[in-house]
């Protein structure tokens, strides 16, 4: 009341109102992305403004491209998005775990009580459930040669919930492969150095691991080789093109001959960049049959072209910065800024350079080189929705490796952790806490079994029958999953079924934040400085 006096156009939703509206927020959201949970998800067809059409079940892409309107859903997708963004996974867990924390909540509210009490309850089961993850997770040791099965595990359980099963296995291979290529020892993982390019043709099967580099362009002369074997590589980054000058001077000449020096002239600084270039080149081509190509990243101009194409030079030019990096850290040698001092030890080695052109587009190939620090998993697929898809999911895949890697520890997948911590919660943590708190760690014990009910209920299961089996087996003191396939408790580890440490704990730690935010609000006010209705 005293708000309307203050100001008679704001719009206010009391209490039960306001609470009501956020938990509904916050269930309706749970319940658009629950059908995506797990390998047995459903995909989702998005339709843009001009009828474009995007077929996806990454929660996170969901998310980015879905137009809400509910400010409480808002920012339930942020947070989604931001857990995405810090790990690389777990934006569907996140959003359908917020939902099913304020649906537990929703009934406690119902009979009278305070949301604050069930917030403090929040906030000691996060804190027992995080203790419990530490002493739950599975060390691996990471040392100089980490174990590939685990990477590979830990891979295939996140591309199987992105791909068909077949599809999923082909990659987990090359994405394993990819993160150990680029990997150096004591240093954090660039996921930027694995290039990750696409081309339309063929089927998504024929998707690969190219050890070098694949470049979208090819060379602009035709008289240059479209294939080279034992290539010498120079990185540069030099104007190999005429630039005029910046004063506008006037030049008089009364024959040829003149006309031809001043040309030569102006000419002059460029063409001797090149011919220190061709100098090289002869100097560690002499007497061999190796074959010289230059990659640069500004332009060469026809003339420079030319000259080059007559040594018998491939070159590449306008390639892009991050390729530049790349390129170095595949081939060897190093990228010049300029041509002045120019050795035998700036240059890179790659066994074999060529060309693929495909109907407008030409792929440059950059193979079998000596010691490669950066790859590049070239994408096919016959069509747009087919390699978008893909492209979320290795995305996906290289952060779960990553993860792994960084973390030195995984986590048992198939619902086993987050029945065990339901358990825990309910048999140890809640006879330690006093007084009404006791049901804000009963409800977050209820909620954190969301994710094997959904995956159950994705797969055609019976949830009820699920739940009762697994907590038996928990009980019994048998870590189990869920059979997806069967309905049965399996053992995860017997499987392969691993998810990632740093996942699980960013998810502990920001959903009870972000519901006991939403839980406390008690009045949605609309009455900002630019919010107001037009009188």
């Amino acid at each position: 009341m005293s708000l309307r006096v203050l100001n008679p156009n704001a719009e206010v939703l009391n209490k039960s109102h306001a609470l009501h509206m956020n938990i509904n927020a916050a269930k309706g959201l749970q319940d658009v992305l629950k059908t995506n949970l797990g390998p047995k998800g459903t995909i989702k067809m998005l339709v843009g403004g001009a009828g474009d059409i995007k077929l996806t079940k990454d929660g996170n892409t969901l998310l980015k491209e879905m137009q809400i309107q509910s400010p409480t859903a808002i920012m339930i997708a942020r947070t989604a998005v931001a857990q995405d963004d810090t790990s690389g996974d777990g934006t569907t867990s996140t959003v359908i775990f917020i939902g099913e924390l304020m649906k537990q909540s929703e009934r406690y509210i119902d009979e009278g009580m305070h949301p604050r009490v069930l917030v403090d309850g929040f906030e000691i089961a996060k804190r027992a459930t995080l203790q419990f993850l530490e002493k739950f997770k599975t060390p691996v040791l990471m040392g100089k040669e980490p174990d590939r099965e685990i990477l590979k595990m830990v891979a295939r359980t996140t591309l199987r919930t992105k791909l068909y099963e077949a599809f999923a296995d082909q990659l987990t291979d090359i994405i394993v492969n990819a993160v150990l290529c680029i990997r150096k020892l004591d240093e954090p993982i660039d996921l930027f150095m694995v290039e990750i390019m696409h081309m339309r043709h063929k089927f998504d099967v024929d998707t690969g691991l190219v050890e070098g580099l694949v470049l979208d362009h090819g060379s602009r002369h035709p008289d240059m080789k479209r294939r080279a074997e034992n290539c010498h590589i120079l990185t540069c980054n030099v104007s190999l093109e005429y630039e005029k000058s910046e004063i506008n001077a006037g030049f008089f000449y009364s024959n040829a001959e003149q006309r031809e020096a001043m040309v030569a002239a102006e000419r002059r600084s460029v063409d001797e960049r090149v011919l220190k270039i061709i100098e090289l080149k002869n100097k560690v081509c002499a007497g061999n049959d190796n074959n010289f190509v230059v990659i640069n990243q500004k332009g060469i101009d026809p003339p420079s072209l030319d000259l080059l194409a007559r040594a018998g030079i491939i070159a590449l030019r306008r390639a892009k910065r991050r390729n530049m990096e790349r390129l170095v850290l595949a081939c060897g040698g190093e990228a010049v800024n300029s041509v002045d001092d120019l050795t035998p030890d700036c240059l890179g080695w790659a066994g074999l350079v060529y060309e693929h052109i495909l109907g407008e587009e030409k792929y440059t190939f950059v193979e079998n080189v000596k010691n490669p620090q950066s790859c590049t998993i070239l994408i096919k697929g016959p069509n747009d929705h087919t390699i978008a898809q893909i492209k979320d999911a290795i995305r996906d895949g290289l952060r779960a490796v990553k993860n792994a890697l960084e973390d030195e520890a995984v986590v048992l997948g198939a619902g086993a952790f987050e029945v065990a911590a339901r358990q825990y919660l309910v048999n140890e943590v809640k006879k330690t806490v006093q007084g009404r708190a006791q049901l804000g760690v009963q409800a977050f014990a209820d909620a954190l079994l969301v994710v094997p009910k959904t995956l159950a209920e994705n797969s055609g299961l019976d949830t009820q029958d699920v739940i009762i089996q697994l907590e038996g087996e928990h009980d019994k003191g048998n870590v189990v999953g869920l059979n997806l396939q069967t309905g049965e408790p399996i053992d995860p580890q017997m499987e392969g079924i691993y998810d990632n440490y740093s996942v699980k704990r960013q998810i502990i730690n920001s959903v009870p934040v972000i519901a006991a935010q939403l839980l406390l609000v008690d009045e949605v006010i609309r009455a900002g400085r630019n919010m107001r209705k037009p009188s």
